[in-house]
């Protein structure tokens, strides 16, 4: 049996928005584990409309309060697809910025604990774009492609194990299913269930529990 805290640190993607089961990708996985006999406890730190740069603002101490040394720690990292939004058409972080405070970031939490990272999934951007207020984001998969692809690409220069989810459920029929309305970004229960068939079954987290 495997004892662990984990602090899933993120955007809406973690959080689980859209998910009327409340769970999420992090809650799913967190069952799985739990019912195979493991003793993981879940800290959710996704917050909805964060860039890298407002995570990278804030994961430290809300890490640092909820995983102290006295106890078996790690962390789960998956953000970028607002980077890659308009708002406003205007895009909110350029490439090279993103990657700059993705290297600083995960640079950071890997010296500290042990991390992952979760690539950002692909958005159905054949939707409208996504309205809050009067601020309009407006999302494709192209510029979510090229920064998972940078995102990669450091991954592997950093030595952090990365699951490319981008490209697995791009070529899964069923992840276009799993959206609702207007709203492209964020699948319904099935998307995240999809999510974390993935992420349990990745060797990088398996090694952590197995």
């Amino acid at each position: 049996m495997t004892t662990l805290r984990i602090c899933f640190v993120g955007d809406s993607l973690v959080l689980g928005t859209n998910d009327h089961d409340f769970q999420g990708w992090p809650g799913r996985i967190a069952h799985r584990e739990v019912q195979a006999g493991h003793d993981i406890s879940v800290y959710n730190l996704g917050i909805r409309a964060d860039t890298s740069e407002m995570i990278a603002s804030r994961w430290r101490a809300e890490c640092e309060a909820r995983l102290p040394d006295i106890h078996p720690g790690a962390m789960i990292f998956s953000f970028g697809t607002n980077d890659m939004a308009l708002e406003n058409d205007e895009i909110r972080v350029p490439l090279e910025k993103s990657c700059a405070v993705a290297r600083e970031m995960m640079s950071e939490a890997k010296a500290w604990k042990p991390t992952l990272w979760i690539g950002l999934p692909p958005v159905d951007d054949g939707r409208q774009p996504f309205r809050a207020g009067s601020v309009v984001f407006d999302f494709a998969c192209e510029r979510s492609a090229q920064l998972n692809d940078a995102y990669a690409n450091l991954a592997r220069e950093l030595d952090i194990p990365y699951l490319d989810l981008f490209t697995v459920l791009s070529s899964d029929s069923n992840w276009l299913n799993a959206f609702s309305g207007d709203d492209g970004v964020h699948p319904l229960h099935m998307g995240y269930a999809q999510m974390a068939e993935r992420i349990t079954g990745w060797d990088a987290w398996r090694a952590w529990l197995d």
